[in-house]
């Protein structure tokens, strides 16, 4: 039984051999193969939404799958595109809707937009990291937060990211102590509240963003101390006899207020 802060520790450190073994699941590569093999047969918005094997794959990769219910949403996202700064993708602060249309750009590329480069590969590599993401979480839902956020942190420029995403929202508030009923505040004074614990730019430093996850994992830890749990080998190859960090108490005090 290890806790949130080791468990992270363990997939991230060799974050590679993780994603290669996810990859080689059955499941994982028969719809990668079915990906692949047809993605560039789609030629419109409605034929990539007409194949819902295609359509819920690359929702997946995206972190959408929530989502693959509301076809008339995702429908104005890939038709307006990102050309436009005024279009829906663009104006939605949640930027996974962007990336989704950046990625199947049919506003540019019409019957081209699947065969470009962005929308073979790099979808795999993203449904493959997703995959990842969401077994760790059946098991730790910290560990799926932490591994999330770190991905995403390099990225995040503006209060509002953090604000219009659930799971970049519960590990700042998880992190600074923040309760859960602040998201019910008026949305400038959350950006604010956000933008006085966290330095955004400390997300592009490495070495501040481990600090940061630490922090975070530890406090998941205290408030979810029911979680530590095995994380399953085929996620970090073969087996380890692996103890409990420093007490998370420790960990907590080697941080200053603020995450500054």
């Amino acid at each position: 039984m290890i806790n949130t802060m080791t468990s992270y520790r363990l997939i991230a450190a060799d974050l590679p051999r993780s994603l290669a073994r996810v990859s080689k699941e059955p499941l994982v590569q028969r719809d990668t193969d079915y990906y692949l093999n047809n993605i560039k047969n789609v030629k419109s918005v409605d034929d990539f939404m007409k194949d819902t094997r295609l359509y819920n794959y690359a929702l997946k990769a995206f972190g959408l799958s929530d989502m693959a219910y509301a076809k008339a949403f995702i429908r104005k996202v890939l038709t307006e595109g990102i050309e436009d700064a005024g279009s829906f993708a663009n104006k939605l602060t949640d930027t996974k809707y962007k990336e989704l249309a950046t990625a199947f750009n049919f506003v540019k590329y019409g019957d081209k937009a699947t065969s470009q480069s962005d929308a073979l590969q790099p979808i795999v590599d993203k449904y493959v990291r997703q995959t990842l993401e969401v077994e760790t979480g059946q098991q730790n839902e910290g560990v799926r937060l932490a591994l999330y956020f770190a991905r995403k942190a390099p990225t995040i420029t503006s209060a509002y990211q953090i604000l219009g995403d659930k799971a970049l929202l519960q590990v700042f508030q998880t992190t600074f102590s923040i309760p859960a009923q602040t998201s019910n505040m008026d949305i400038d004074r959350q950006a604010k509240m956000v933008e006085d614990k966290l330095n955004l730019k400390d997300l592009q430093d490495p070495a501040k963003l481990d600090k940061l996850i630490t922090r975070f994992t530890a406090m998941y830890e205290m408030n979810n101390p029911s979680t530590a749990t095995s994380i399953p080998s085929m996620l970090i190859g073969g087996t380890a006899t692996i103890g409990i960090a420093d007490s998370i108490l420790t960990t907590l005090q080697s941080f200053k207020l603020g995450g500054r």
